[in-house]
């Protein structure tokens, strides 16, 4: 009798189904992952509630796209080409690259056309792909993932629990935002909007680059986590609802304004960005923006050229910053356990992505999907974050 396993399935809009799946079959370019650890973010709760509707993402969908395990299955020429041994733990990045193009030579998986699913009808992305192509496990809400030949691994060192290598993604995308896209360094001041875990890794970012001023914004609901940003290294935290914002920066900056302002508030409306463009310094400034508006009909393009700011979009990352937030993870500098606020077995992938959502009384920062505790209570394990 063929092995199943058992996987969450995002089967309609908002609605998940434990279901079983036979175990794949592994050749020599291909390997089985025993997951450990999915992550959540807002991505997945975007997600969850309206999926994208394309050929490879329509149908029933293994979600979980923050995924780290142990390699239990591997063929040999899988095991050449990633140097890796059967029982070695990794992270698993998101894209499936094609390995060929140009974008993939530089290790920047993001931009590959074989894993774009908005422009690719065919592409693959774990999380994102449909459990009807081949392969079947394309999530980490399963207690198993296939990995093709073209997957993107990283090895996570034995010092590094699963728990912790489960912040990779967050602390990669906010090392690629912060430093690599928008060029946080040495003595730079800085304004991070939302103190979420893309804000916060954004805050540890920037502080191993040494910036000299880093305050994080956000409103009275985020008091816990100004209380952990401070603990990262923030200098100032500013509520936007009971401080005019844009006085307390220009007062903290002596007038000059921020060098940079990097903008983690989702779905917050134009105030954040118009806020941004108002502290950045007279000359130069930069603004980093998610791209979460669907349009901005006032949009100030007169006071950003004239004060000369450059935009720039944060958009996923490249190997080079999850190989940095390994590292990171692993130097143990930042109490980054903090971050990971909450537990769940993967049949709870329904309650844990609302949680996320801000749909509970609940407040999680990140949450860690784990399918070794199917059938157990889950719910907020780090009591240190006070959250």
């Amino acid at each position: 009798m063929t092995e199943q396993v058992l996987a969450a399935v995002r089967s309609a809009p908002g609605v998940t189904e434990m279901r079983e799946f036979p175990k794949p079959q592994i050749d020599e370019d291909s390997a089985l992952l025993q997951v450990e650890v999915a992550g959540i973010c807002g991505t997945d709760a975007k997600l969850y509630l309206s999926p994208p509707d394309t050929p490879s993402t329509r149908g029933p969908v293994i979600m979980g796209h923050e995924n780290v395990g142990i390699v239990t299955e591997a063929g040999e020429r899988f095991k050449v080409r990633h140097g890796l041994e059967e029982g070695d733990r990794v992270f698993v990045e998101h894209y499936v690259a094609c390995y060929n193009c140009e974008w993939c030579r530089i290790g920047e998986y993001r931009h590959c056309e074989a894993t774009d699913w908005r422009t690719n009808p065919d592409a693959r992305r774990f999380g994102y792909t449909s459990s009807d192509m081949p392969g079947r496990l394309w999530g980490g809400f399963s207690q198993n993932m296939y990995l093709p030949w073209n997957s993107v691994l990283h090895k996570i060192p034995d010092t590094v629990t699963p728990e912790l290598a489960g912040l990779v993604m967050p602390l990669s995308n906010g090392i690629e935002w912060a430093l690599l896209t928008a060029g946080i360094g040495y003595n730079d001041t800085v304004l991070i909007q939302g103190p979420g875990q893309q804000g916060l890794s954004q805050l540890v970012a920037a502080k191993q680059a040494g910036a000299s001023k880093i305050i994080m914004s956000g409103t009275t609901r985020d008091r816990a986590r100004f209380d952990l940003a401070l603990e990262l290294g923030a200098d100032h935290v500013i509520d936007v609802l009971t401080e005019d914002p844009r006085e307390k920066v220009m007062d903290l900056t002596g007038g000059r304004g921020v060098d940079y302002v990097l903008d983690c508030t989702s779905r917050a409306g134009t105030a954040p960005l118009l806020l941004g463009v108002d502290v950045l310094k007279r000359r130069e400034g930069t603004l980093l923006v998610q791209g979460e508006l669907a349009a901005f009909p006032d949009f100030p393009l007169k006071k950003i050229t004239e004060k000369s700011i450059t935009m720039k979009s944060a958009r996923g990352h490249s190997y080079l910053a999850c190989e940095l937030a390994v590292a990171q993870i692993a130097s143990g500098r930042f109490p980054l356990e903090k971050l990971a606020t909450h537990r769940y077995g993967i049949d709870q992938v329904d309650h844990a992505i609302r949680v996320l959502a801000g749909q509970t009384d609940e407040d999680a920062i990140h949450i860690s999907m784990m399918p070794a505790l199917i059938g157990q209570p889950g719910g907020r394990v780090n009591q240190d974050a006070g959250l």
